[in-house]
């Protein structure tokens, strides 16, 4: 069994930054690539990053392509999102998630694990 947990969201005016923390516990062993994705009101859920497990690859959407920063830190079973220049367009319930193959796929339904969801909302 494994347990996500995001941490890190809140309110924010537009412009500022945040960083949003995922923490994972149990059979963690099994994790590799990790992704970010958000859903905002009456939309669908959204691929934001994915990294692999060393770190040597990344992707992200064009939306937030030079804003935003996914980073992990596997001793920590960690994986982070920086949000700088945020927009109000960012608003967001934002979700972490985990597979255990090493490929960051912006498919949502090949990510196994899931957190709870944290709230990201963005004034203008």
């Amino acid at each position: 069994q494994v347990q996500l947990v995001e941490s890190g969201g809140g309110l924010m005016q537009a412009g500022g930054s945040l960083r949003l923390s995922c923490a994972a516990s149990g059979r963690t062993f099994s994790l590799y690539a990790k992704a970010w994705f958000r859903q905002a009101p009456g939309k669908e859920r959204e691929f934001v990053a994915g990294i692999t497990w060393s770190g040597s690859s990344l992707y992200y959407a064009d939306s937030v392509k030079g804003r935003f920063t996914i980073s992990r830190d596997n001793a920590k079973n960690t994986v982070y999102l920086q949000m700088n220049s945020l927009k109000p367009e960012d608003t967001a319930v934002y979700y972490c998630a985990a597979r255990p193959v090493d490929i960051a796929t912006i498919q949502g339904y090949e990510y196994r694990y899931w957190g709870q969801g944290t709230q990201v909302t963005v004034s203008s």
